[in-house]
Parts: structure tokens; C-alpha cells; sequence
């Protein structure tokens, strides 16, 4: 065993468990983006009520949803600060600081839709656009700090949570839009296209979140979905539809449908913090599970160094190992595998090590899968929006319109759409 050889052995595992503890740290970040997630969509929902009311529903409820906005806020800017401004090493990942850098520029202007809301000078619309893009924001550095992800459970954890939070953003929306067309009365059959629109989104982003999550996540989000506020919100949902085209303003039951929209993302919220508290005891486990593999080889090293040399097994003679093409077939001679142990055991730490890393990026595609299509979905949104002229709303439902007629998923027509609209951006 050549000492050389050995502490390459060691480097790889220690580089492995620095990618993991910072791994910890970004799904800390994680954490607090949702968490303030969570707090905006609740502001926007009640600053939609105090600028449909005219002042007169929810202003303190609006001053005492602010106060919960902004520490989670403070929360999440010291976070950043600490992980990203003071560290001792830099982040590697241009992307992620990018969408960090547009997700603050936002929150550094809130200041004034704030303001507008409380002067009754933008509209509930108005605002509902605005406080959507600045979370779209946001969940756009949750899914890049899923890609980051180094860890196949943590990374369909992470992918799991994406998906939540993506399925409460448009359950957000949903009740944003619902409201204000039950409160003015304009149910127009636009609306109503709106609204099926965000519920099949809904249906889409919960059935990726389905697939990463824990057996007992799915088990919360069925009795989610059969807890009372859900079927009020389905039955609201088939009057929604029932009514389309008519302008009699039910203001009764807009209240309603915010109070059942509102339960329903509630209990959202209560699996989101449990899921994000599961993360954080995870990344933990798998933290001290590296260290104490790390020990285990430092150990073991130290064991075999005190042993006489040997001629053992290593990979230039290990039939496992990719190599000459067409040797799989050849057969084995006798007696190539009767080795001494002292290389055997050396070789055999290295090989376990091998294998992990192939096992954990094997892992990691099926996540990244996911990653990559939610990825291609949003360019693909974008660059209809940039050449066809249309909203973010009138490109989703083109996809979606589009994978039905073909029968197909939404990533398969996004991957055509990009493929088709790139050259003309380059």
C-alpha cells in the first residue's frame, strides 16, 4: 500500500463530506426562503382583500401579517450574508447567486408596493402580479439549490419540497384570482380558464412531489386533500365553473372561498415545515454518517500500515473494473483471485469508495431528472413569451394544451419548444 495512494483515499472522502456540510447549509437557506415564501403569499392574500375592500377589511391583520414578512426577511438576508458574503470560500455556482441577486433586487422594492397597497393605489391584480413574480423569484433558487444538491435522498428531498412550495404558489394564485372574481363579480369565462389552468398545475407539481416524497409525506398530502377545506374548495370550484359568464357580484362567497383557499394552504404549510424539518435532520445524519466512514478508513489505513507489503488484488486485475473491451467474455484463469489480504482489504476500501460515488450519481440523475425538466419548462414558457408575444399564463396553457392533444408529458413538448425557438435566439 503506497502511503501516496492512501491519502488520495482519505482526500476524497474528507472533499465528500465538505460538499455534504455545505449541502447542510444551503438547505438551511432553503428553510428560510420558504418560510418567507410562505409569509408573502399570506401578505398577498390579505393585501388582495384590503385593496378589494377599499380599506376596510383586514387593515390590521395587513399590519400584523408585515411584522411576520419582514423577520422572515431579516432571517433569510442573514442567512445569505453569512453563507454567501462572509464565508471563507466562495460559491462555486453562478446561477445560484444570480437568482439570489433577482430574488433581492425584488425584495429591495417591495418597500414601495407596500406602500401603494396602503395608499389604495395599485389595484388587487396589480398586486397579486406583483407579489407572484417576487415569489417566482425565490422558487427559482430553490429548485438551483436543488440542482447543487451532492446527495441523492437529500436531493429528492429537496426536489419534494420544490414541488410543494410550486404547488402552494398555485394554489396561491388560484385563491387570489377566485377571490376577486367572486368579489366583483366578474366570473367571466376567462376566469374560469384561469382557475382550471392553476388547478391542473396543481395537480402536475403535486404528482412530481408525490414521487420524491416520504411514504409518510404522501400519506399527509391524501389526508390533505380529503380534509374538509379541500372538498368545501371542490364544490366552490364547480359553482366557479357553473357560473362563468355571469357579473352578479357573491361576495359571500368569496369569503368562502379565501377562508376554505386559506385552511387548504395552511395544511400545506404544516407538511412544508415538517418536510424542511426532516431535511435539516437528514443532511445532519448524513453529515456524521461521512465522518465516521472517514474514521473508519483513517482506521483501517492505520491498521494496514503496520503489515508487510503485498502483490493483493488491485485494479489492474480486478475483472469489474472497466478495461479491455470484449474481457467480460474471456474466461477467468485459475487462481487469479487467490491474493494475499493485506492489498485485498486496501483495494477493498477503495472500491467500496468507487462504488458509492457511481451508486449516489446514479441516484442523483433520477432527481436531476426532475430538475432539469422543470428547468426546460420554464425556458420553454419564456421563449413563447419572447416570440410569441404571449403571458406567462398563455404559454403554460399552450404546453399544456399541446401535451394533451399529443398525449404526451408537459417537458417533452417544453423540450421541442426550446429546440424549435433556440436558433432564433442565438
Amino acid at each position: 500500500m503506497n502511503h501516496s495512494t492512501a491519502q488520495f483515499l482519505l482526500a476524497a472522502k474528507q472533499a465528500e463530506i465538505k460538499a455534504l456540510q455545505q449541502l447542510s447549509e444551503t438547505c438551511l437557506l432553503v428553510t428560510r426562503i420558504s418560510e418567507l415564501v410562505h409569509q408573502l403569499q399570506r401578505e398577498r392574500g390579505i393585501s388582495n382583500i384590503f385593496l378589494a375592500s377599499g380599506s376596510e377589511l383586514f387593515a390590521l391583520q395587513r399590519q400584523q401579517q408585515l411584522v411576520h414578512s419582514t423577520k422572515a426577511e431579516q432571517q433569510l438576508r442573514s442567512q445569505l450574508t453569512a453563507q454567501y458574503l462572509q464565508a471563507t470560500e466562495s460559491c462555486n455556482s453562478s446561477r445560484l447567486l444570480s437568482g439570489v441577486c433577482l430574488a433581492l433586487q425584488g425584495m429591495d422594492h417591495l418597500a414601495e408596493l407596500r406602500e401603494q397597497v396602503g395608499k389604495q393605489q395599485c389595484t388587487a391584480l396589480q398586486s397579486t402580479e406583483a407579489y407572484s413574480r417576487l415569489i417566482a423569484a425565490w422558487l427559482a433558487v430553490v429548485l438551483e439549490s436543488a440542482d447543487l444538491s451532492c446527495d441523492a435522498a437529500i436531493s429528492r428531498q429537496l426536489v419534494a419540497l420544490f414541488n410543494l412550495l410550486q404547488t402552494k404558489e398555485y394554489a396561491g394564485q388560484e385563491r387570489a384570482w377566485g377571490a376577486m372574481g367572486l368579489a366583483s363579480g366578474q366570473l367571466s369565462t376567462e376566469l374560469a380558464e384561469r382557475l382550471l389552468l392553476l388547478q391542473q398545475a396543481q395537480q402536475h407539481s403535486s404528482a412530481v412531489f408525490l414521487e420524491f416524497a416520504t411514504t409518510e409525506q404522501q400519506q399527509q398530502w391524501h389526508l390533505l386533500e380529503q380534509a374538509t377545506a379541500a372538498k368545501q374548495q371542490q364544490q366552490l370550484r364547480a359553482m366557479i365553473r357553473q357560473l362563468a359568464g355571469t357579473k352578479a357580484p357573491v361576495p359571500a362567497v368569496s369569503d368562502l372561498w379565501y377562508q376554505f383557499a386559506t385552511e387548504r394552504m395552511d395544511a400545506m404549510h404544516l407538511l412544508q415545515a415538517e418536510l424542511t424539518a426532516q431535511l435539516q435532520q437528514l443532511t445532519s445524519a448524513t453529515v456524521d454518517a461521512a465522518q465516521q466512514q472517514l474514521q473508519h478508513h483513517q482506521s483501517k489505513l492505520t491498521e494496514l500500515a503496520g503489515l508487510p507489503a503485498s502483490s493483493g488484488l488491485t485494479l489492474l486485475i480486478d475483472s469489474s473494473m472497466p478495461g479491455l473491451y470484449g474481457a467480460s467474455v474471456l474466461p477467468q484463469p485459475v487462481g487469479e483471485q487467490s491474493v494475499q489480504a493485506p492489498s485485498r482489504s486496501f483495494y477493498q476500501l477503495l472500491s467500496e469508495q468507487s462504488q458509492h460515488i457511481r451508486q449516489m450519481h446514479a441516484e442523483l440523475t433520477d432527481a436531476r431528472r426532475a430538475i432539469t425538466e422543470q428547468k426546460l419548462i420554464d425556458r420553454a414558457k419564456l421563449l413563447l413569451m419572447q416570440y410569441k408575444k404571449l403571458t406567462e399564463e398563455q404559454a403554460y396553457r399552450q404546453l399544456q394544451q399541446s401535451a394533451m392533444k399529443q398525449q404526451c408529458r408537459i417537458a417533452e413538448i417544453a423540450d421541442a419548444v426550446v429546440k424549435a425557438l433556440k436558433p432564433v435566439n442565438t
